[in-house]
């Protein structure tokens, strides 16, 4: 497959390119970061850290990679990857950043559905280290299709205007650093929940559920709304483990009440709204 990992990191203390040399990423100044055995890079310094384990646990993001791998959220990696490739009709090679990446599944799914005579260049940046570490193991250490970086969206550890595009899949945006990255032209694409994600669960485990506010999103500086996309469908999960995966891997988990957990802990089939939001915005 014509993929190769993003090359234009930037040393997230000062802001200096990363050279690769060896198995050790290195700026002018000299600091280094050390490539990982399982070939991801941490580029989050402990200045920037809120905590000693900041980002989803490591049983978070083992539910979720469960969770995606059963496929019930294909329809929105196909939406996603269709609105890349509407943006992507260039010879030259495209770079993409998904910024929040967890385990890697939408990058992965991007890459099987491009042509192969697309050029890709991926990165997948995540804050935690057990989602990042995850992800690197699932590549092809031979012919890995992304790089792999612990790292925060509020300080992104990317030389400015460096990508064709980025992703926000079910994150939180850091609109001023993703307007830095993108060249002009480039493309967030930001995946959101809308009213009725979930909505059956969210009544299982909460008392009231507070009503949907429906407003367009607001205008982030340097972009401009390009389109907006809903992608609702229904799945049905059968069995409590599945249905304890899909929890763990939300915010809901720590969210809900004790009570509201044991009655979803208690369930063995559930049939569930999937209600998201893509929309595109280009940075001018």
């Amino acid at each position: 497959m014509n993929r190769t990992p993003f090359q234009a990191l930037a040393c997230p203390l000062d802001g200096e390119p990363l050279q690769l040399e060896g198995g050790t990423w290195r700026c002018a100044s000299n600091h280094s970061f050390d490539v990982a055995k399982q070939g991801y890079v941490n580029l989050l310094p402990v200045q920037q850290k809120r905590s000693t384990d900041p980002g989803d646990s490591k049983a978070m993001v083992a539910a979720r990679q469960r969770f995606l791998a059963a496929g019930d959220y294909a329809p929105i990696a196909k939406a996603l990857s269709q609105a890349v490739m509407r943006h992507c009709e260039q010879a030259e090679t495209y770079s993409c950043l998904d910024a929040g990446c967890g385990e890697g599944y939408y990058l992965r799914q991007l890459s099987q559905y491009m042509t192969e005579s697309q050029a890709l260049s991926l990165m997948g940046l995540d804050i935690s280290k057990w989602a990042v570490q995850s992800a690197a193991k699932q590549d092809d250490k031979r012919a890995p299709i992304s790089r792999w970086v612990v790292g925060s969206n509020a300080q992104l550890p990317v030389q400015s205007a460096t990508l064709d595009s980025v992703l926000c899949m079910f994150g939180f945006p850091v609109h001023s650093e993703f307007a830095r990255v993108l060249k002009p032209g480039g493309q967030l694409l930001q995946v959101e929940a809308g009213p009725e994600h979930l909505r059956e669960l969210r009544e299982i485990i909460y008392p009231t559920l507070k009503p949907a506010r429906e407003k367009a999103p607001d205008v982030p500086e340097g972009f401009a709304h390009r389109a907006s996309e809903q992608i609702r469908y229904a799945i049905s999960l059968e069995g409590a483990d599945v249905i304890r995966d899909l929890l763990t891997m939300t915010p809901h988990l720590y969210r809900a009440s004790a009570e509201g957990r044991e009655r979803a802990a208690n369930l063995e089939q559930l049939t569930l709204t999937i209600d998201a939001q893509l929309i595109v915005w280009e940075r001018i």
